[in-house]
């Protein structure tokens, strides 16, 4: 017997910015999208781990994306989110340039990612998705919050 559901035909997924590219996300995975707030920082961590905030009553870590991926820092502007993801009961917070849109994906235009694409990147990319005049990433949250 399998869990897998078979008339799952697209994903819903949520785009946001890093530089000059657009990435996604599971919408499933996100709790909620909010603007930059004041996060405490803490000592001796992953130099990704910008430190914790209060949200809601609940301490999350928040992660710089641009830091996890070796993509040049730059300043937190009014466009600056955090995009608070639950993934098997832990709350993470990943901050991005922006978060643009939610989009359904057809699963037939997921493709693998190019084998071309290296570097410490390319580990956490689940595939690409061509959808009309856009190109973007969908993230393996597995990897990106993964610290071994």
């Amino acid at each position: 017997m399998s869990n897998e559901t078979a008339t799952k035909t697209e994903i819903k997924v949520i785009v946001f910015q890093l530089k000059d590219e657009e990435y996604a996300i599971e919408v499933d995975y996100i709790q909620s999208i909010e603007r930059m707030q004041p996060v405490t920082r803490i000592p001796s961590t992953y130099p990704f781990v910008t430190g914790v905030m209060n949200l809601r009553g609940v301490i999350t870590p928040i992660i710089n994306l641009r830091k996890r991926f070796g993509i040049v820092e730059k300043e937190f502007d009014e466009a600056t989110r955090i995009l608070v993801i639950s993934k098997e009961g832990i709350e993470i917070g990943f901050i991005v340039d922006g978060a643009n849109d939610v989009i359904d994906i057809p699963l037939e235009k997921i493709e693998p990612t190019p084998e071309v694409v290296g570097g410490v990147e390319a580990e956490y990319l689940r595939g690409v998705v061509k959808l009309n005049k856009r190109l973007f990433t969908l993230l393996n949250l597995e990897k990106v919050i993964q610290v071994s």
